[in-house]
């Protein structure tokens, strides 16, 4: 190989690696949530079983309705620790799974708090499926499930880093977890899929009330 030509090819392998590199750090900086390592790093120092989240920015209102049609806006929990999740009626085991571990939280607690569930398939999340989930998990009358118009739900997703089924069902689970609002509402802490525990939910609502 030529010269030039070896010091071209290391030109371009050194110019992929940098953009690699800013492309990761950029994910990083603009994720809502951490990767696994560093939510256990985060975990230990900050006391909590799941993500702290750093920033603790007021999280993104919204009115939907309920199955009912009634209206119900996250504000109105404001003075409450509230857990916040985002899950459509015909996900299967990964929303399932979300919700009973929350149900399991919920059991360990002394008392309750508010738990609410945002549509991300209103397609799909008649009143008839919504009733059927909640029962199938444990959670009539214990949880809100909340629903809309695409075009009302499509920035609460945006701001909440959800990505639809549309997009795939391996994208939507990426994205789903479950958060932990403060009494000021507050997003505090974000528990991924992999760290989700009822334990470790009702410990960090425990520590935030």
């Amino acid at each position: 190989m030529r010269p030039r030509s070896r010091i071209g090819l290391l030109a371009l392998a050194t110019v992929a690696a940098l953009a690699l590199t800013a492309a990761a750090i950029l994910d990083r900086s603009t994720g809502r949530s951490a990767s696994p390592a560093a939510s256990s790093g985060a975990s230990g120092s900050s006391g909590f079983d799941g993500a702290a989240l750093p920033t603790a920015a007021p999280a993104r209102d919204f009115t939907l309705t309920d199955p009912s049609g009634r209206t119900v806006s996250l504000s109105r929990y404001r003075g409450q620790v509230t857990v916040l999740a985002f899950l459509y009626t015909t996900c299967g085991p990964t929303c399932v799974l979300i919700a009973q571990q929350i149900r399991g939280a919920l059991d360990e607690l002394a008392h309750p708090v508010p738990v609410l569930f945002v549509s991300v398939d209103p397609g799909a999340d008649t009143p008839t499926r919504i009733s059927g989930f909640l029962a199938q998990v444990s959670l009539s009358g214990r949880a809100l499930y909340l629903t809309g118009s695409q075009a009302a739900l499509r920035p609460i997703w945006r701001a909440y880093g959800i990505v639809a089924p549309t997009a795939g069902r391996a994208a939507f689970e990426r994205s789903a977890g479950v958060l932990l609002l403060d009494r000021s509402g507050r997003e505090r802490v974000i528990f991924q899929l992999e760290q989700l525990t009822p334990e470790g939910l009702a410990h960090d609502i425990g520590k935030l009330g």
